[in-house]
């Protein structure tokens, strides 16, 4: 499972752009990691992280998430992605988790978190994803 999970998502070009690494993958948890560099600065006065790698980072981590509850020929497409930005991102690695809340026949919803590493655990960002499961394996999921 963790490893279909890493291939598929390596495969991306726009991920591989920003440096989007795995830390963990187990069965309804993800966590995942972008490493600074300075072309992720969106405010240059603070400097902060743009809020849209943040996203990025989140969005990923929750569909890769919703793919270790599926078979591995399932495919999964961002529906609803809420995020609640609490304070800048600094300019330091950024890492994100995603844990499945439920996984049904059609539908995933996953609970999110951002936090860097200087924040002293403490998110930089929150929110929940829901993603479409595209069934091709012509079963239901591993429950949820």
């Amino acid at each position: 499972m963790a490893d279909h999970v890493r291939r598929i998502f390596e495969l991306s070009p726009f991920l591989g752009f920003l440096g989007m690494e795995f830390e963990s993958v187990e069965e309804g948890r993800v966590v995942m990691r972008v490493a600074f560099r300075r072309e992720l600065i969106g405010n240059p006065e603070l400097p902060a992280l743009h809020g849209g790698v943040v996203s990025a980072l989140l969005d990923t981590c929750g569909g890769a998430a919703v793919w270790t509850r599926i078979a591995p020929e399932d495919r999964v497409s961002t529906v609803d992605l809420r995020v609640d930005y609490l304070r800048p991102g600094r300019p330091e690695d950024l890492f994100a988790e995603a844990r499945v809340i439920r996984v049904g026949n059609r539908v995933g919803v996953t609970e999110l978190r951002a936090w860097q590493p200087g924040t002293s655990g403490e998110p930089i960002a929150v929110g929940r994803g829901v993603y479409n499961v595209h069934r091709r394996s012509g079963r239901s999921g591993r429950g949820g």
